[in-house]
């Protein structure tokens, strides 16, 4: 099993978003993402299950 994590600036970095941008979609839930001793954490496999929903829900 390969769960990359990322880190707010590497998922920023991804979606090729600022980081502030990510920040604020992870803390309005929008983003999914968990919180480590207070610093945002990211899975890659859900990262990329939220970009094909977002694709999904922005053809209708």
């Amino acid at each position: 099993m390969t769960d990359q994590i990322l880190t707010l600036k590497e998922v920023a970095a991804y979606l090729k978003l600022a980081e502030k941008t990510a920040y604020k979609l992870a803390a309005a839930d929008k983003l999914p993402g968990f919180k480590v001793g207070g610093s945002w954490r990211f899975k890659k496999e859900d990262i990329d299950q939220w970009i094909e929903e977002q694709k999904k829900s922005n053809k209708n």
